[in-house]
């Protein structure tokens, strides 16, 4: 089946998530008063809903989207292959929401086409889509999964593809891009990290480069599953 995808017709993506503010006491009476009731049912160890509040981003309830990097196929003259990249970033999530949604809307609305994420069917694809119904957006075709039969969701995930029918266990993109020999750039800030980038550094193109590494090591591993040769860094170039 991979083998008869047309690499060119799939949207690579990955989303950035942190907390809706800084820290807990920033929680508005109400807000404080459910994320302690959500906190309650996911507590380990004694851990208090203020403790817990670093991981609230991974939550689209409590959490907002600041960034979406995205790249896709092309081939150019001659037949060779490039991978563009581009990200949607920002303080405004309403905005860089909609940028994003206008591009699929564009040019990802047949269905023909695809998005690729890791753990993406479990994570950014639903994320996305309730954090545009909270900002008021209309979801795109491509995302809106109401009412379509399980072979009409147009949603490809490279850790699915990994689990080969096993559904027991989570494989981050980290250990599969180790495993499978792709090298990704040295970085020092993984997903724990990013929540402290944004608020106590305010470094967001810092998290863009982080978000469109980890696009494009999606890519890589579908490259990897598919038997082909992975991209070397002269292919990747910004759209």
């Amino acid at each position: 089946m991979l083998l008869h995808l047309d690499l060119t017709k799939i949207l690579f993506l990955d989303i950035e998530t942190v907390p809706q503010v800084a820290n807990y006491q920033e929680l508005d009476e109400v807000t404080a008063t459910l994320w302690d009731d959500k906190a309650g049912k996911l507590a380990k160890d004694e851990e208090t809903p203020e403790e817990m509040f670093e991981r609230a981003g991974i939550y689209a309830e409590f959490g907002k989207i600041i960034c979406i990097s995205v790249g896709y196929f092309n081939l150019r003259e001659g037949g060779k292959r490039e991978f563009r990249m581009r990200s949607f970033y920002g303080d405004d999530e309403k905005i860089l929401l909609e940028e994003f949604a206008d591009m699929l809307n564009r040019h990802y609305n047949s269905p023909t086409q695809l998005l690729c994420g890791h753990n993406g069917k479990e994570f950014d694809f639903p994320y996305i889509a309730r954090r545009m119904v909270i900002n008021s957006i209309s979801i795109p075709k491509i995302l809106n999964m109401v009412g379509k039969k399980p072979w009409e969701v147009q949603h490809l995930d490279t850790m699915e593809l990994w689990k080969f029918g096993d559904w027991k266990s989570y494989t981050s993109l980290k250990l599969l891009t180790h495993v499978l020999g792709i090298p990704t750039p040295k970085t020092d800030i993984e997903g724990k990290d990013v929540a402290r980038v944004y608020y106590i550094e305010k470094d967001l193109e810092r998290i863009e480069q982080y978000c469109k590494r980890d696009t494009l090591a999606v890519a890589q591993l579908l490259l990897r599953f598919r038997g082909e040769q992975i991209l070397t860094d002269d292919q990747v170039v910004e759209a």
